[in-house]
């Protein structure tokens, strides 16, 4: 039984990577794409399933004293599953609205999920970095992918160069580990020695906060938002994004040995959380509204780490992850039908597709916090830990949770009042399909709704229990009812209040809080300055210096030539000469007679003799 569960293991991860690659190079591929894919993601469910009941370990040589290894514990358990259902889902709403490269696109669905299922399983630093940068370049490839539009390829470069800056630090955290003597097991890495354990949570918390588009990083996720929406469906709710959050929960110990690192950790997600939530209040695209809500809802699973309640974390990255793949298919199924995500052209669509708009609600009311669905409950799972540690935050994350109820309910105001007449916002025309919502992607939505609803459980009795005893923390929820009413009365009031008044849109925050241009500014021009300084340099200082001792290689190269030829080969000429004279002169004695020769041997002699008497 045990190698069955090794083995699904391994195929949890090498059937998607096989089906990808394979999807993703072949032309002709076109028609059994979407079959395919879904079939596979159909296997992945199901082995990801029995990997979650056995929770086998497997391994193989990758380099002296380290493995490439997977495990799955506790934590792995309840976000695999997830992982492999969202995937299927969002694969399937992708079957009924890309029409076109449907091989291309599957297949590197496909790599992306396995990326995802392979940082959630990584059990050594080798295996995570493998799996994060084929996630990353997975990443680039589908939110560029209408390649043949400028402004989406540019998007996903920034999205790619934005968080491969941040996972430099995995590299950093590497050889920290190494130097640390602790060894790259992630199990291991509180144990390393105390200089070095620094360095390593650094690295860490860098690349991590960076793929969970926390601030000062979380521009590329706007960017992201020119990619088809089950892109941003599936990289919003279950991989990428989900997968910074699940690595801090994963390192908690880590976090906490170090004394600064938890803190650290808690204060940018509580600030994320605050912030992104204003900007998501600001937006007047759907896309951008949920982009920003993500960066925001992540910042709570950030703050999870950084407490210690890695159970509190988990459920609410399970929560928000069917939540936010429900919303963000939705606004697909509204864009490929309506050619819009701006808010104003989509007045009134619950009216026109009664099950989107009305799985849309629910996803809705469960991102603003209603009680009884699920990230009212999750969220202040992680707020009540967050209590224990600082009050201050606290009252950020209370804040921020008034400000999901805004969000949420700005966008639920938009889709069930009436239009206004003639009003409709830009329309995209490489994603409209002329008024059609397909059956293929409203009944992932239904799916998605009722997981929207009912995850909240996972943070209540008695799942929470369970979650916490198999992430090996018994008795850490402990939610008051006090607490639990508090905030379902205060996501309901401000509901009740956007309801009645539009929520005020702050400009300040309308372009992300102007992080990207500031990063331009300070960042991009300076750089792009500094590389058109050394190339004139380059070409001014280095090119000329080359090509002068180039050319004066070339001068003495010359006049090296001219002493060989006037001087040496002259020389040599004459030496040949001289050498051939006497060989010829010592050719004339060899006759061939005999009697010539024992006359030269009686020369030879007397010449001796005679030389002998002389000098003797």
């Amino acid at each position: 039984m045990n190698h069955l569960a090794q083995a699904a293991l391994w195929s949890l991860v090498a059937l998607p990577t096989a089906a990808g690659t394979l999807l993703a190079t072949t032309r002709r591929a076109e028609r059994a794409a979407a079959p395919v894919s879904l079939a596979v993601a159909a296997a992945s469910v199901i082995l990801a399933g029995v990997v979650a009941v056995a929770r086998p370990a497997v391994a193989v040589p990758f380099m002296a004293g380290v493995d490439f290894a997977l495990t799955v514990d506790g934590l792995a358990a309840l976000l695999v599953p997830m992982l492999a259902v969202v995937t299927l889902l969002v694969l399937a709403a992708a079957a009924g609205e890309i029409r076109r490269s449907q091989a291309r696109f599957h297949g590197l669905m496909l790599l992306f999920a396995a990326s995802a299922a392979l940082t959630v399983t990584a059990a050594t630093l080798p295996t995570l970095l493998f799996a994060w940068e084929i996630m990353g370049a997975a990443s680039y490839a589908l939110i560029g992918f209408w390649w043949r539009d400028e402004d989406r390829v540019s998007a996903g470069l920034t999205a790619f160069v934005t968080t491969r800056s941040a996972d430099l630090g995995l590299y950093v955290a590497a050889g920290a580990a190494l130097a640390g003597g602790a060894g790259m097991a992630l199990a291991d890495l509180p144990h390393s020695s105390p200089g070095w354990r620094h360095v390593v949570a650094a690295g860490i918390l860098a690349a991590a906060l960076g793929k969970a588009a926390q601030l000062p990083l979380s521009f590329w996720l706007s960017r992201a938002m020119a990619g088809p929406s089950p892109v941003s469906a599936l990289l919003h709710s279950a991989a990428m994004v989900a997968m910074g959050g699940y690595l801090l929960l994963r390192v908690q110990p880590l976090l906490a040995a170090t004394g600064w690192a938890a803190p650290v950790t808690m204060w940018v997600g509580g600030l994320t959380a605050l912030l992104l939530g204003a900007v998501a209040v600001a937006q007047r695209d759907i896309k951008q509204l949920l982009a920003a809500s993500t960066a925001a809802q992540l910042g709570f699973v950030v703050m999870a780490a950084g407490a210690g309640t890695v159970a509190g974390g988990a459920a609410h990255l399970i929560a928000h992850a069917a939540t936010k793949a429900l919303l963000f298919l939705a606004a697909g199924a509204w864009l490929t039908a309506l050619g819009t995500t701006q808010l104003a052209g989509l007045r009134g669509v619950v009216g026109r597709w009664r099950l989107v708009g009305w799985s849309a609600t629910a996803g809705a009311l469960a991102l603003a916090g209603i009680a009884p669905l699920s990230l009212w409950a999750t969220k202040d799972a992680v707020l009540a830990q967050v209590l224990e540690n600082s009050p201050w935050l606290y009252a950020v994350g209370l804040a921020a949770s008034a400000l999901s109820a805004a969000y949420a309910g700005k966008l639920l105001v938009v889709i069930w009042r009436r239009p206004a007449a003639g009003r409709r916002g830009d329309v995209d025309r490489q994603q409209l399909q002329a008024g059609q919502v397909t059956g293929l992607q409203q009944a992932p939505l239904v799916i998605l709704a009722v997981g929207a609803a009912c995850a909240g459980l996972l943070a209540l009795p008695p799942l929470g229990a369970m979650v916490a005893r198999a992430v090996g923390q018994p008795g850490e929820f402990h939610v008051s009812v006090v607490e639990l009413t508090g905030s379902a009365v205060l996501a309901l009031a401000v509901l009740l209040l956007v309801a009645r008044r539009p929520a005020p849109e702050p400009r300040w925050a309308l372009r992300w809080l102007g992080i990207e241009a500031a990063v331009r500014v300070l960042i991009v021009r300076p750089t792009l300055r500094c590389a058109a300084a050394l190339a004139r340099f380059d070409d001014q200082i280095l090119d000329r210096g080359v090509e002068s001792v180039s050319a004066g290689t070339l001068r003495l190269a010359a006049r090296a030539s001219r002493a060989d030829d006037r001087g040496l080969d002259r020389a040599v000429d004459r030496a040949a000469a001289g050498t051939r004279r006497l060989g010829q002169l010592a050719r004339r004695p060899q006759t061939g007679q005999l009697h010539q020769y024992y006359l030269q041997a009686v020369v030879a002699l007397l010449v001796a003799v005679v030389v002998l008497v002389v000098w003797g």
